[in-house]
């Protein structure tokens, strides 16, 4: 397990699986006060009464209305899935592509969609999606087919996206296309700044929550916010040494493989741990020995992964030839 270093600890309270109702709501229409008055006080209690009556009924026809554009479908899928998801704006998970090439999917699918509910790790469970990180962490530690819930969004990708522009942005770009420098783009600047740090603090919080419930042995919830603060990343990084992903994506890429090898997940773990490899960790030797790793250093294509970032100087078939060379024909 590895730690970027932190001044700040303490866990906080993760999902639990929910057993999920549909259940019609409808608020309460105040009633009209009544102001009696003239020859006949029943008429107008009795009109006063059809108000309430006509106005609770427009609420459930405008409820029903809006229920009638939520569109839901179920799919079960063998792994590997050929369906990506990303962190939606609300902290969801949804459909960023799907394509046959990478796995199985079905044409129902559109990117865009919703994952609301999804298949426990085992058994016949099913669990309301919460959060990205929830919902990837049931998906790569599922034994069998994958259940997911989707709500339809009829390739509405605006989840995904950022938010709408503001007056100030608008007028940031309008001078940025003029070449000019105003007042919308020193508003502009101020702004991301202050939102970068904010969203660095923010990720920052919970890698340093994941890494205290990893160490209190919650393995689970930990991999929850790991996959979590990786889907966090920022978009279109460069760092001062020209990488193209954060230290906290290396590391927290190298923790998911560590919490996956600790659920005996040796090929989520080695997945993630090429990942991490392949983005930039380096620290070899950690790799070879961390026992938080032994399920995944099993794995058969552990030391194939491994090689490919850290060529040893003399490679097995090399040492075999030499025992060969001096076991002058000694049987082994």
């Amino acid at each position: 397990m590895m730690q970027v270093t932190s001044t700040r600890a303490g866990g906080t309270a993760c999902w639990q699986p929910l057993k999920h109702t549909h259940r019609a709501s409808h608020a309460a229409v105040p009633a009209p006060r009544l102001h009696i008055s003239g020859a006949d006080p029943l008429a107008a209690v009795r009109r006063a009464a059809g108000r309430v009556r006509a106005g609770a009924a427009a609420q459930v026809q405008a409820q029903a209305q809006v229920e009638a554009k939520e569109e839901y479908y179920e799919v079960y899928l063998s792994k590997p899935l050929g369906v990506k998801f990303a962190r939606g704006n609300d902290g969801g998970a949804y459909v960023s592509r799907t394509d046959p090439k990478l796995g199985n999917t079905e044409a129902s699918i559109q990117a865009g969609d919703k994952v609301v509910k999804v298949s426990a790790s085992f058994g016949g469970d099913v669990w309301d999606a919460i959060n990205f990180g929830q919902v990837i962490y049931a998906i790569k530690t599922r034994n069998g087919d994958v259940y997911l819930q989707l709500k339809r969004n009829f390739g509405d990708m605006s989840a995904l996206q950022e938010v709408e522009l503001s007056e100030s942005e608008l007028m940031f770009k309008g001078e940025r296309s003029g070449g000019n420098y105003g007042a919308g783009t020193k508003e502009m600047q101020e702004r991301n700044y202050i939102a970068r740090k904010e969203a660095e603090r923010q990720r920052r919080e919970m890698f340093d929550d994941a890494l205290v419930k990893f160490k209190k042995g919650v393995v689970e919830e930990a991999l929850i916010d790991f996959e979590n603060v990786l889907s966090l990343e920022p978009k279109n990084y460069l760092g001062d040494d020209f990488s193209r992903v954060t230290q906290i994506y290396r590391i927290t890429q190298y923790n998911i493989a560590c919490c996956y090898s600790m659920l005996d997940q040796a090929d989520s773990g080695l997945e993630a741990l090429n990942a991490a490899l392949a983005s930039g960790f380096e620290d070899y030797d950690k790799v070879r020995k961390d026992p938080n790793l032994a399920n995944v250093r099993k794995s058969p294509n552990f030391t194939k992964v491994l090689n490919r970032y850290d060529e040893p100087i003399i490679n097995e078939g090399a040492i075999k030839a030499l025992k060969s060379l001096f076991s002058f024909g000694k049987k082994e």
